[in-house]
């Protein structure tokens, strides 16, 4: 996610937040136009799912899903009530855990925003650095399952895979096998070079090991001198791309072990969810 999409939605969020009964609110209204919802049918099924996963945590929906009502205009001067919700820092997190955060950046962001309870902003950032990498490191190991069941069928062992991952790593990283980028890197023995690597340098793995995965089943290629001719090509096409825009991924720092990034992840979710924000039941029919 760029930075000034990610200052852009900061912006939004910030702007919306209001006081409801003295806590920190969000009109269910905005929340739908920020989160990208075209309709409030749409929005309200989220709403009742987040309702759902809250009762479920023993929360009391009413401390978090408080009815309110806005007052518009609908022409010659006469308004309306339509219905809306103030939402807690809580709700809006539940609501934002139903959407699908690989399809709408605004749902990966607010998914952050209200995990972190805090408001500083470079924190937000850092935290969605962060689920990127881990979410990358999840993705590389699906596509380099898919690639060893996939030679596999064609006469691949799996001795033999672990030849063609290693050669693929040598054509990357400019001739340096995967033992020298451990070694360079300081990997700890047993752990697998992709734990340490930047996010660029894991999407270029698996960027170069989806382009084998298609090519081996379109060409039909079999057994391990083709495939392994394929998947070097493959990544020293990705590394002539890194290249032309003054990467070279074997220059690349260490980062922190992704395990790591993970635990403290999932730490702050838990946390989040144990220390929800309450706010009292608004009189009936109270309005903004």
């Amino acid at each position: 996610m760029k930075k000034e999409l990610i200052h852009e939605l900061f912006r939004q969020f910030e702007d919306a937040c209001y006081r409801f009964e003295g806590t920190e609110c969000w009109s269910a209204r905005e929340l739908q136009a920020i989160l990208g919802y075209t309709k409030w049918d749409n929005f309200l099924n989220a709403i009742e799912k987040a309702k759902t996963a809250c009762e479920g945590a023993g929360e009391k929906i009413q401390n978090h899903f408080a009815d309110v009502g806005k007052m518009v205009e609908i022409g010659s001067g006469t308004q309306r009530r339509i219905d809306d919700l103030a939402l807690t820092r809580y709700a809006c997190y539940l609501i934002a855990q139903n959407g699908d955060p690989t399809k709408k950046p605004e749902i990966a962001f607010a998914q952050t925003y209200f995990a972190v309870q805090t408001r500083k902003q470079e924190l937000i950032e850092q935290r969605l650095l962060d689920r990127d990498r881990v979410s990358a490191r999840e993705k590389l190991s699906k596509t380099e399952n898919k690639l060893s069941g996939i030679i596999y069928e064609r006469g691949v062992d799996e001795t033999g895979f672990a030849i063609i991952r290693s050669e693929g790593d040598k054509a990357l990283f400019g001739g340096r096998s995967t033992q020298d980028m451990k070694q360079k890197l300081d990997v700890p023995a047993g752990r697998p070079l992709a734990d340490f690597l930047p996010t660029l340098t894991i999407k270029a793995k698996d960027f170069a090991a989806e382009l084998t995965n298609h090519n081996v089943v379109d060409k039909d290629l079999r057994g391990q001198p083709d495939i392994q001719r394929e998947h070097v090509d493959n990544n020293l096409a990705v590394r002539k791309i890194l290249q032309e825009r003054g990467v070279r991924p074997e220059q690349l720092p260490a980062a922190e072990d992704v395990k790591k990034v993970e635990r403290r992840l999932k730490s702050e979710e838990k946390k989040a969810l144990e220390n929800p924000d309450k706010i009292k039941t608004p009189p009936s029919g109270s309005e903004e």
